[in-house]
């Protein structure tokens, strides 16, 4: 088999091609079924498909059609919920308590247990693909409050990590690049899942939020200054930062490659809090105002960033909204040993992996393999043996 490299057969979608940048009209954000109160935090497995937000009033809420419904989990302990975070399958969950415990699911939200973790202001926690490798901070001062698990929250360890008020983590498809942000400005980075760490304090204020590629090598911070906010970026996981001129100061979600960027802002314009979109790791951006008043407290990307979550807080109650675009696939080709590796990141939208040997013929099958999941870069895989042919391959809608 020969590989041609065709950019509209192996971007294809059906007859058509997406585009990834939406225009600003386009762009709609719908208010969800989702209860009115305050949400503090929320989490989506790879696709987009399975989602849970918690709420300090003791709410644990989860959806399984990318938050087109909602459902109570009636067998969570009524906690004043902080933190949460899924695996990429969306079946291990993770819950922090802000002046409790780390609870635990692994039925997507159904059931919960208490870990081993002791009472603490847990304010953040984040997880690995597979769910294994988890890290939580507290907001308080002076430490122990930077504690890492490597057996889903089984057994939780700390460490010499350098003080600050913590306030968000975030970690790497595999767990083992960490960025962390705390209230005294301070930018920590891990490659080694905590065991030694980069720091820096480029924010020069507060910084409030964080997010990272699957690869770990890109990662995002945003942090609240005299005058205003700032995103802060790193292309080399977390050894050097730029500072960005994006207008937001609130949560940051960002896709697996790393290229697509949501932040929240929270702060009022026309008494109203927009949604910023990038598409290109921050260098443009999209301005969105979703209709009501909204004090944003979180915000969540699928892998491929086609659908977004925001979820709000204020002193009447909040809700959860959702966009959802349909960005172009990009396929990837690796040869190696005989094989055609062929890959994409998970998508959001349904795809069928289509093949052709002739393209004078109309003649798509498709390819029998099941995609592997690769949870290193959250990419569906498919390994085909190569031969002295031809062939042509694309993603098509089913």
């Amino acid at each position: 088999m020969k590989l041609l490299a065709i950019p509209l057969l192996i971007a294809a979608v059906g007859s058509s091609l997406f585009s990834s940048l939406i225009p600003a009209s386009a762009q709609t954000w719908t208010q969800t079924s989702a209860p009115i109160t305050n949400w503090t935090a929320i989490a989506s497995s790879a696709d987009g498909v399975k989602l849970v937000a918690v709420a300090s009033g003791g709410a644990i809420y989860t959806s399984t059609n990318s938050g087109a419904s909602w459902a109570p989990a009636t067998n969570a302990p009524d906690q004043a919920w902080r933190a949460v975070a899924s695996s990429a399958d969306g079946n291990k969950l993770i819950a922090a308590v802000r002046g409790g415990g780390i609870y635990r699911s692994v039925d997507s939200g159904l059931t919960w247990t208490q870990t081993g973790a002791s009472s603490n202001a847990w304010i953040s926690i984040t997880s690995s693909a597979d769910g294994n490798k988890l890290a939580a901070v507290a907001s308080i001062f002076p430490p122990p409050d930077f504690f890492t698990s490597s057996d889903s929250g089984t057994t939780w360890i700390t460490n010499g990590s350098p003080y600050d008020r913590w306030l968000a983590i975030a970690a790497s498809a595999d767990g083992n690049t960490l960025v962390a942000c705390g209230g005294l400005g301070t930018i920590l980075a891990s490659t080694n899942a905590g065991n030694s760490w980069t720091t820096n304090d480029i924010v020069g204020g507060t910084s409030s939020s964080a997010a990272s590629s699957a690869d770990g090598s890109r990662l995002v911070v945003t942090g609240i200054v005299a005058g205003g906010g700032r995103i802060c970026l790193s292309t080399n996981s977390g050894l050097a930062w730029t500072q960005t001129n994006a207008p937001s100061v609130g949560p940051v979600a960002l896709s697996a490659d790393g290229t697509k960027l949501v932040a929240a802002s929270s702060v009022s314009y026309s008494n109203n809090f927009p949604i910023y979109v990038s598409t290109d790791f921050g260098v443009t951006w999209t301005t969105n105002f979703p209709p009501g008043t909204n004090y944003w407290t979180g915000v969540v990307s699928s892998a491929d960033g086609g659908k977004l979550a925001a979820i709000a807080s204020g002193p009447g109650g909040g809700g959860i909204w959702t966009l959802q675009t349909a960005p172009a696939p990009q396929m990837n080709t690796t040869p190696a040993n005989g094989n055609l590796t062929l890959s994409w990141i998970i998508p959001s939208t349904n795809f069928v992996l289509e093949q052709n040997l002739d393209l004078t013929s109309t003649n798509w099958t498709d390819v029998t393999n099941m995609p592997v999941l690769n949870l290193t870069n959250l990419q569906d895989e498919v390994t085909l043996p190569l031969t002295n042919g031809s062939g042509f391959y694309r993603l098509a809608t089913p």
